[in-house]
């Protein structure tokens, strides 16, 4: 069996599943509910801007500030089991290498987030047409939006897992990606947007903003942009991921 199926396997009976379904729905209809007030109390009606306003207050907000401490609860979860026990020692002094389990744990933590992401994606698809009635299906380039979003989840994931991965503490990492999602917000508020070459927190968040005319975006999804976002992601990710092989390689196999 391989490093990844047994990763798989392991969450057929974990929390993971509350948080990636539980979380972009609770957040969707909160960001629903404070959409619809603030732009009633504005317009005198409800999603004035049809789609554009129910992406502006759901996925936006999402990527803002939820996406990051998500994946954070989900790595910590991933690595838990390691932690606990002499879980640490038999993983350390087993046949993988150091390699094949970074990349397993970060390609399930990546996993998970971009599932979470599509029950986020769904919730306001299914929010927009059923319950507000807008007209047509969810515009193009917001699928393209949350296709590159879901593609600047891998370089969060190896970060959270790192991160977990050095932590015995469960809430430790959490409270990073909390800062990490804060400060994200300050430098895209900022209109930083170079800050996505070196913090997957402000990578995350510049991903969810693309197309919505939000904290210095342009409004329109172009070429540009999302090749930023992407290269990026590659890079980050590369880098990230080979920090925390060498990180493992170093650690003891006593050391938990």
């Amino acid at each position: 069996m391989s490093m990844l199926s047994a990763e798989v396997l392991k969450l057929k009976r974990s929390q993971v599943w509350a948080v990636v379904v539980v979380l972009p729905l609770v957040m969707s209809a909160l960001g629903v509910v404070n959409t619809v007030l603030s732009d009633t109390a504005a317009s005198g009606t409800g999603l004035a801007e049809g789609w554009d306003t129910l992406w502006l207050g759901t996925a936006v907000f999402f990527g803002l500030f939820p996406l990051a401490p998500g994946v954070a609860v989900l790595a910590s979860l991933v690595w838990r089991p390691e932690h606990r026990g002499g879980n640490w020692t038999a993983l350390m002094s087993g046949p993988v290498s150091s390699a094949r389990i970074v990349v397993a744990k970060t390609a399930v933590v990546a996993g998970l987030g971009i599932a979470m992401l599509a029950v986020q994606l769904a919730a306001v698809w299914v929010l927009g047409a059923a319950f507000f009635g807008l007209d047509g299906a969810l515009p193009p380039r917001y699928l393209a939006v949350a296709a590159v979003t879901a593609a600047a989840v891998v370089p969060l994931a190896a970060l959270q897992s790192l991160l977990s991965m050095v932590m015995r503490s469960f809430a430790a990492p959490i409270g990073v990606a909390l800062v990490g999602a804060g400060l994200a917000v300050v430098l895209m508020t900022a209109k930083v947007h170079a800050a996505i070459a070196v913090l997957p927190y402000a990578l995350a968040t510049r991903a969810s903003q693309l197309a919505s005319g939000a904290f210095g975006d342009s409004g329109a999804l172009t070429a540009g942009s999302v090749a930023a976002v992407l290269a990026a992601t590659v890079v980050l990710g590369g880098v990230v991921t080979a920090i925390a092989v060498r990180v493992l390689d170093r650690r003891d196999v006593v050391t938990a």
